[in-house]
């Protein structure tokens, strides 16, 4: 078994959850990434938003959601991907960036057009952060 080790930042305002689409992809994911060698989680999560959103997370504010696992889309049925969450503050405005193309607000109901992952985090917030 493969298994894609990435970290990702949940931000949930007024029910919705911020999500984005990477070029040629289609299907949405939560903002971040893999992590690069020597990394933490908290130094992956502050670069890969920063690349992908263009804002500054608060790394001070950033807490622990949990850690969910999936198939990995559009992978063999061997690979697995391990997604590691935070939520953090942050400044600036999200806008896409390098290999994003398009970042938007999702409710539940938006469940099916994320990846196996995700759709695990939706279920997730959907019972503890007022995913609606």
């Amino acid at each position: 078994m493969t298994v894609i080790d990435k970290v990702a930042w949940i931000r949930v305002q007024d029910g919705r959850i911020l999500s984005t689409r990477s070029r040629g992809k289609d299907v949405y994911y939560l903002p971040g990434g893999k992590r690069e060698a020597g990394e933490g989680d908290l130094d992956t999560l502050l670069r890969e938003v920063r690349e992908e959103l263009g804002v500054a997370l608060d790394a001070g504010t950033a807490e622990y959601v949990g850690t969910f696992h999936a198939q990995a889309h559009g992978h063999a049925a061997s690979t697995v991907v391990r997604m590691t969450c935070y939520t953090a503050d942050y400044q600036g405005v999200p806008r896409p960036d390098n290999e994003i193309e398009e970042v938007v607000w999702l409710g539940y109901a938006d469940r099916p057009r994320v990846s196996a992952v995700d759709q695990i985090i939706f279920d997730h917030l959907r019972d503890t952060a007022g995913l609606r």
